[in-house]
């Protein structure tokens, strides 16, 4: 299902069928030290993902983590959407793009239609954004989203603090 589309972009739920692009950018160095180490190594690791998270949040809140391809040839960049965050009682936007798409404006493109989508098509009441405090490409998306520093929050009783734009 797609959800949104811009002149370069399609934003669209992920299916089983992702797996292998999943396990590419879940296993990603950057990936992993400013989002986190989901543990999914194979593409049978991200069928389960992609079962118990994004697909799982669709059927639970109507929205979750999208695949980001290319309008014109379907090439996979990235993922971004909007995750409940049940500790928080929050929804924040979630992006991330393999390396070779940084700095080409794909993630705050996608950003600001899910964001549309999010308030517009869902009628939420608020979308926040979560971020490490060094993650500093992810706070400039942010900002120009016209999101702002709020406070700093703890993801879960367990983890360590992150920031939230408002």
């Amino acid at each position: 299902m797609i959800i949104a589309e811009t002149p370069r972009l399609r934003i669209r739920h992920l299916v089983a069928d992702d797996a292998h692009f999943t396990c590419r950018l879940l296993n990603e160095p950057s990936f992993i030290e400013n989002i986190a180490d989901r543990g999914v190594r194979s593409a049978q690791d991200a069928v389960h993902y992609l079962a118990d998270g994004p697909i799982k949040s669709y059927r639970q809140h109507g929205y979750g983590l999208f695949l980001v391809e290319t309008s014109a040839d379907a090439v996979a960049l990235g993922f971004c959407g909007l995750l409940f965050r049940e500790h928080l009682q929050e929804t924040d936007i979630g992006f991330a793009f393999l390396p070779e798409f940084w700095g080409q404006g794909f993630a705050f493109e996608a950003a600001s239609a899910v964001m549309h989508f999010g308030y517009r098509q869902l009628e939420l009441p608020r979308i926040v954004g979560l971020v490490s405090a060094g993650n500093i490409a992810s706070i400039k998306v942010l900002t120009r989203l016209g999101l702002q520093f709020e406070k700093v929050v703890a993801l879960s009783p367990s983890n360590e603090s992150v920031q939230l734009y408002a």
